[in-house]
């Protein structure tokens, strides 16, 4: 008998410290788990953090490409416009060339007629390389894009109509942009 008793005493006394333990292994839990989902939301709010960083430098990155392309593209467009401008100083000078040319086709000294043709050739040329074309306008319908209207002179034809007649400045093209205008006749 004294065996049982010794054996309900220690179950007795094994209880309570069975069941501190478990309060104290439940209280480990608890901070266990409020550690984990302390250490979880930071995780997050790390992962969230990166994200954004990576956004806004995936944006930056793409601004960044845009403005260099930009600013290659506004090089490329002050050269052209310097030429442009270069080109557009030299046009009244073909103007007079030619101007020359259709007065000495009537005229008899062929060297003067050989020489001005020599010289607006060579300008020509030279400006051809540059990405200069002539306009062409005579007989060519009317192209508000291309032509511009000085007059209208009145034709008999039908098909005549709306029909550039005659050219009184040539028009150019600088790189497949309009440097000046056809000044021209149309039929109307």
């Amino acid at each position: 008998m004294a065996e049982k008793e010794e054996k309900k005493q220690a179950q007795v006394e094994e209880k309570p410290v069975n069941a501190k333990e478990s309060k104290k292994e439940a209280k480990k839990s608890e901070e266990l788990s409020a550690k984990i989902s302390e250490l979880e939301s930071k995780l997050e709010e790390s992962e969230k953090k990166v994200s954004e960083a990576k956004d806004d430098y995936l944006r930056l990155m793409a601004e960044f490409e845009t403005f260099r392309r930009r600013s290659s593209e506004d090089r490329l467009n002050l050269v052209a416009n310097a030429s442009a401008e270069t080109i557009k100083g030299l046009l009244p000078v073909l103007d007079d060339c030619e101007r020359a040319l259709a007065i000495l086709a009537n005229g008899a000294d062929e060297a003067a007629k050989e020489g001005t043709s020599l010289i607006y050739n060579k300008l020509m040329d030279y400006l051809k390389t540059k990405g200069l074309t002539v306009i062409e306008a005579k007989d060519c319908k009317f192209d508000v894009d291309f032509h511009e209207a000085v007059a209208q002179f009145p034709v008999p034809e039908e098909d005549r109509k709306g029909v550039v007649i005659d050219v009184v400045q040539t028009g150019y093209l600088l790189n497949g942009k309009v440097l000046r205008y056809a000044k021209v006749v149309v039929g109307a």
